[in-house]
């Protein structure tokens, strides 16, 4: 189950610290609440056990790279939405996320803006896709 906060819940997959350390700021400046590992392995665990609005993955990482780490993703959530912020580049880098089922892919170092925009985005496209049932009241 998700846990509330104002705007969403995002693990971030980031193995440089400095470069986790700006994301967290980022993206809870902004809002969201942010559980942030360096570690794809890791990050797969985190992912099984708790509901999360987007994950944020880099692409070389130790342990699973950031397509694998997709794949593995998929095989239990499908809905989730995926989010590549990484320096790989190219534009096969790019497809190899997609093919793995991810949403988005931007290319680091990239501008704040446009970080903080496509998050939104895709949460609320995720949000209208796949809404969660509500227990109302009788």
């Amino acid at each position: 189950m998700k846990a509330a906060s104002a705007k969403g819940r995002i693990l971030c997959t980031e193995d440089d610290a400095d470069g986790r350390d700006l994301l967290v700021c980022i993206l809870e400046g902004e809002g969201y609440h942010v559980t942030v590992t360096g570690n794809s392995d890791h990050a797969l665990a985190i992912a099984k056990r708790e509901g999360f609005d987007l994950i944020l993955v880099d692409n070389w990482m130790p342990g699973l790279t950031g397509q694998e780490l997709t794949r593995e993703v998929r095989k239990f959530n499908q809905t989730t939405p995926i989010l590549f912020y990484s320096g790989a580049a190219y534009e096969a880098d790019k497809q190899e996320a997609r093919d793995a089922g991810a949403q988005g892919y931007l290319t680091k170092p990239g501008g704040i803006v446009d970080l903080v925009d496509e998050v939104a985005k895709l949460i609320a496209e995720a949000r209208i896709a796949f809404p969660v049932a509500v227990d109302l009241p009788e």
